[in-house]
Order: C-alpha cells, then sequence, then structure tokens
C-alpha cells in the first residue's frame, strides 16, 4: 500500500497544505506509509523539480522543506510502504524518465505479463527492483510503440494509454494498479486496485478557505487566491470537502490548460 497525490493549478502555488497541513495530508499519511516519499513539481517556466528520499516523509526535514518552498502549477507526489523492493532511493516514487512522472499504488503480482510486453531498450533503463518501475516501463514502451513518448499528450496518448492498462487488466491476477503519470501539462490517473477520489476547487466556494474540522473542532484556513482553480486527486478524502470517488477500472485525463479540467477516458 502507498498513497498518491495530483494537484493541478491554474496558476503558481504552493503545496504545503496537501502535504503537510491537511487532517490527512501526505506527512500524516506517512506514519502508515513509512518507507519512502516523492514530490515532483512541475513550474510552466522551469519544468520539473523531482525531490525524494527513502525515508518516512513525517521525519524527514528535507519533506518539510520541500513541501513548504516548492511551487508549481502540478505537483505529483508519493509516499510509499514497500511491497516489492527494499527502501532505496532507486525504489521510491515519482519515477522519472524523459518528459514523463510515474507513481503507483498497489501491488502487481503478473510481472512476466509486463516483462514480456516491455521493450528491451525501456527493460534496460529500470534502475530499481520494483513492479512499480517495471510498469512504467511498460506503459513507456506502448507509447513509444504510438510514437508520441517525446511527443505532448494528445489524442494519441489517450488512446495508446487506454489499450495498455485495458490489456494489463486483462491479464490474469494481474494485481492492483493505481497510478499518476504526468507529462507536466496532463495528468492521467488511473483506478484499479485501490482507492481514488477527485475534488475541484474555485474561487467561488468559501469552504476552500476556511472550515472548522467535524474529526476535531479545529479551525482550518487553506490558502487560496482570488482566481486559483484546481483538481485533487488522491488516494484518500485529506480534506472535510466533496470528494468524488474513481470508480474501479477508470482512467482519467485532467489538463491544466486552458483552466484545470478532468474526463474520463
Amino acid at each position: 500500500m502507498c498513497r498518491l497525490l495530483g494537484i493541478l493549478a491554474n496558476e503558481r502555488t504552493n503545496f504545503h497544505f496537501a502535504l503537510h497541513a491537511a487532517p490527512r495530508s501526505l506527512a500524516s499519511l506517512s506514519s502508515q506509509h513509512p518507507h519512502g516519499w516523492g514530490i515532483a513539481v512541475f513550474d510552466a517556466q522551469q519544468g520539473w523539480t523531482l525531490q525524494k528520499q527513502p525515508v518516512r516523509a513525517s521525519e524527514c526535514p528535507h519533506f518539510f522543506n520541500a513541501s513548504s518552498t516548492i511551487q508549481g502549477e502540478l505537483l505529483l507526489a508519493h509516499v510509499r510502504a514497500r511491497t516489492v523492493g527494499q527502501s532505496t532511493l532507486a525504489n521510491t516514487h515519482p519515477f522519472w524518465c524523459e518528459r514523463w512522472l510515474f507513481a503507483h499504488n498497489g501491488t502487481i503480482t503478473n510481472t512476466d505479463f509486463l516483462r514480456a510486453r516491455t521493450s528491451p531498450e525501456r527493460l534496460r533503463c529500470i534502475q530499481g527492483q520494483t513492479d512499480s518501475e517495471l510498469f512504467f516501463s511498460y506503459l513507456l514502451t506502448r507509447l513509444d510503440e504510438a510514437g508520441v513518448t517525446a511527443e505532448p499528450a494528445s489524442e494519441r496518448t489517450d488512446s495508446a494509454l487506454s489499450s495498455a492498462v485495458q490489456e494489463a487488466r486483462s491479464q490474469p491476477q494481474f494485481g492492483a494498479c493505481n497510478f499518476l503519470l504526468s507529462d507536466g501539462d496532463a495528468l492521467y490517473a488511473h483506478r484499479f486496485g485501490r482507492t481514488l477520489f477527485v475534488l475541484e476547487r474555485t474561487p467561488s466556494d468559501k469552504v476552500r478557505v476556511h472550515r472548522v474540522s467535524h474529526e476535531t473542532g479545529a479551525s482550518i484556513d487553506t490558502p487560496w487566491s482570488a482566481h486559483r482553480q484546481a483538481i485533487l486527486i488522491a488516494s484518500e478524502e485529506m480534506t472535510e470537502e466533496p470528494w468524488i470517488t474513481i470508480d474501479e477500472r477508470t482512467l482519467l485525463r485532467c489538463d491544466r490548460l486552458p483552466q484545470p479540467r478532468w474526463r474520463i477516458l
């Protein structure tokens, strides 16, 4: 088991609340998922920044510093409870290859299928021992075959990924495969075998700025600019807001521009 978090916003954003201050932030969830953390942020001017460590997020000063200071328009973050592979940097999510960042929740048991369906070139690029990185290499192989790996996400990318996940899910005893995959402009989210939720935030919704927790009675303030819109995808409902459950066997595409929006593929 691991926990995923993806956020797209229409303006430069500090992600400290979701990473560290929310009732079920990644920092708080790391007590049950202590084997590594990773924060990848896309900035429209500078591209991707990735920081990760194979340690518990809540006890790591680097996590606190990263969650407090990194800003951008898209976040892809992960806390790990290891099932395959030791707690090493190479096995820590997210994984980064070319324009794509990837993080996974679940355990894939049918790795023979993935190895048979992944190109030799992609297999040689694997640095760790996880089923997660192997699945990422499988997806990259499918994007390679469609000729879209180096291109911005398009309908051809949608088609290649939809076909890839359908083929994987059809394999006997494939295992659980929730994931987030992003090129900085688009964020794909897939649910298979684990929980996954989506939330939209808009400037007009006052509950986003100030509310009282029904769990603890504490007053919670979420910094929110007058024009910011965002989409959040998470393994758990991180706040007491109107999260929507993503149905099993669903692949979503979220776009950052011109305004954050999501749709089912």
